[in-house]
């Protein structure tokens, strides 16, 4: 599956690989009543795919 532009903008400013045009797309897209819901999704997947990373198998962290 293709990533949205959306993902793609949240994964290059979270990997700080991120050009200032792209950046400059990003903060109007978040500022966007339009696009707010899809950088909300895109960033929900991004966590979610960090959860499954680090917990594969679906527990929860310990606590110490």
């Amino acid at each position: 599956m293709a990533l949205s532009r959306e993902e793609i903008l949240i994964d290059k400013l979270i990997s700080n690989k991120i050009s200032g045009e792209e950046l400059s797309e990003l903060l109007e897209g978040i500022t966007s009543d339009e696009q707010q819901q899809k950088y909300s999704d895109a960033l929900e997947i991004y966590f979610n795919r960090l959860l499954k990373e680090n917990h594969p198998n679906g527990e929860s962290p310990k606590r110490e």
